[in-house]
This record gives structure tokens, sequence and C-alpha cells, in this order.
């Protein structure tokens, strides 16, 4: 029987096909609206700036721009589903660069394997701020909000310590060469970055793991009760978030050739403000790498947006900041819905 032949009575007794309730669904739902928003910002800045905003460089650097940004926020996603929180992320980011660059250069040479030395290093880097996140969390009972604070100012301090608060530029030449190759016309980031989210979206939606995520947010007893091992499963997600931040670090080192550590302060605020602007829930539960690939869009054009209407710098910060309260409320009032219904 196709879905169109098998309608189905509601709670108020009316015939209602599973295909209109599953449109009805679509049409509701937060990405779908978000979506609707990214095509108005975009129309709205390609009228102001049809000449700098609508061209095909420009797209490409905004693609270039929330590369890095998403796989981060592919972590975020992760935790905050489970009702945690990562502040440290742009922090281990720099961290993880700083150590891949100081790597390469004490490997040395121009080829490959400075290359993977520096990968490895950025990797375990970011796993190990994640899982000490993990431990602070699970195991010191000290609140999400406040470790990963820590871990912000105790990342980017040593940093600074490594390098003497100078960036670190020993890059090797295949890495360089790397960060201009083009795949399908899209820089080799773009490709990283769509792979790590659609790998995330798919693991998070269709695993056990994931719906164990989902359940640990929703209620931490019930999984509990379930014989969910919650606190091994957020250690397991902090070290995630980290992990995904130390590839980030790499991917920002690969992009600029140098740690740029002063260049990521803004980095945890616009993940945040993507993540839940792209309607993962600040109190766990609820959300999808899908609503968060679109929140992530939705800052970076509206970053690139301002720059290219020449709107002051200090603008977008007060314009992200802003965003990100109403991305709250509307989740707080979700969430009243939710427990009313």
């Amino acid at each position: 029987m196709s879905l169109d032949t098998a309608p189905s009575l509601d709670a108020v007794g009316e015939s209602v096909s599973p295909r209109r309730r599953a449109m009805t669904k679509l049409f509701s739902a937060t990405p779908f609206y978000l979506a609707g928003v990214l095509l108005l910002m975009a129309i709205a800045f390609s009228v102001l700036r049809p000449d700098a905003f609508p061209t095909p460089a420009n797209f490409r650097n905004i693609l270039t721009d929330v590369s890095v940004l998403l796989v981060m926020a592919v972590g975020m996603t992760y935790v905050m589903v489970a009702g945690g929180f990562d502040l440290s992320i742009g922090s281990v980011l720099v961290f993880s660069g700083v150590m891949a660059a100081k790597t390469m250069g004490a490997v040395g040479g121009e080829g490959w394997s400075p290359v993977f030395a520096g990968l490895v290093v950025a990797l375990i880097s970011g796993i190990v701020w994640g899982l000490f996140n993990g431990f602070c969390v699970t195991r010191l009972r000290v609140p999400a909000l406040i470790t990963t604070l820590g871990t912000t100012g105790a990342a980017l301090g040593i940093a600074r310590l490594i390098t003497d608060g100078n960036d670190v530029r020993t890059v090797p030449l295949a890495l360089i060469k790397f960060s201009v190759d083009e795949w399908l016309g899209l820089p080799a980031l773009v490709w990283i970055s769509a792979v790590v989210t659609i790998a995330g979206g798919l693991h998070l939606a269709y695993t056990r793991f994931g719906r164990h995520t989902y359940i640990v947010g929703s209620n931490a007893e019930a999984a509990r009760r379930a014989g969910i091992n919650v606190d091994r499963h957020l250690v397991r997600l902090y070290a995630l978030s980290g992990l995904l931040a130390g590839l980030a670090g790499m991917m920002s080192l690969t992009r600029f050739s140098t740690t740029t550590i002063a260049g990521h302060a803004q980095d945890s605020l616009q993940v945040i403000t993507g993540v839940v602007l792209g309607g993962v829930s600040l109190f766990g539960g609820v959300g999808t790498i899908v609503g968060t690939t679109v929140g992530m869009f939705i800052s970076s054009v509206l970053n690139n947006g301002l720059i290219v209407v020449d709107v002051k710098p200090f603008w977008q910060e007060v314009a992200i900041g802003f965003i990100l309260i109403i991305a709250v409320y509307i989740d707080q009032r979700r969430r009243n819905r939710r427990d009313r219904g």
C-alpha cells in the first residue's frame, strides 16, 4: 500500500495521510526555516553589492571560511545534544596548530612525512584536551561551562608559552601546495569539511552511539537506568570535540601557513552561534548536523556580507552577539512549548 492510500487518524479524529504529516514536519523543521533565512540574506547582500557578493570567487571564499568552523561545529553539536558545552575549541585549535607546526619544524623536510607527523600530533593534542575536559566534567563534577572556560585560557596560554607569543611558520612546502589545490573547482579544505560533516551527520542520526547521545541529552538518569554508561559516553563526546578541534587546527595551519595565534578569539562564539541557530538545544536532546550546517552558513554569510557592504568589523561582533541571544531565546520558547505539549 502506498503512502498516499494509507491514511491514519490523528489525535482529533481527522484523517491525515503519512505523506501530509511528513511534509508538515519538513516545513515546520528548524533547518527548513533557516534555509529560507539564509536565502533571504544572500538575496539582500546580492542586491546591496551585486558586483561583489554574488560572485564565484566570493562563494568560494565563504565555503573556505566556513570549512574550519564547520568541522568544530560537528563536535560541538555532539556535545550539546548530550547536554554538554565546550567553550575551549578555539584555544584547542590554536594549541593543536602550534604543536603541529613545532613538530613539522622538528622533523624537517618539505615532503609529506613531516605533514603526517604534524597531523598526528595535532589530533592527539585535541584528544588530550577533550579527555581532560571530560574527566573534569564527569569525575570531578566541575560544570562544563567552568571547565571549558578554564581550558580555554590554559590551552591558549600554553600555546603562547611554547612560542613566546609569536606565530610559527615552519610549514613544509607540501602543505603549502595542498592549501592551494582544488578538487572539482573547490579547495581541498572544503572537501575535507564536507566529508567530516556528512560522516558526523550519518553517525549521529543512524548509529547506536548517536542514539545514546540523544538519550543522555534528553534524560541522563533515564539513560543510566537503561544501562548506558553516561560518564564514559560524555568523556568520549568531549574527546571527539577535541579531536575535531585538533583537525581544525591543522586545517587552519594549512590555509594560512602560520599558526595565527591571535586570529581565533571569536571562533568559539561563531561556532556556538551557528550550532544554536541550527536548532541544537542548549538543554540537550535536540539537534541535527543538517541544522548545524545551515546555521554555520548563516553566520558565515552574515560575516562575509557585512564585510562586502563595508560595515565596520566591530558591528560584525555586535550582530553575532545579538543573534546568539535571539537564538537562545527561541530555543527556550521551543523547549517550553515542548514541555507543555
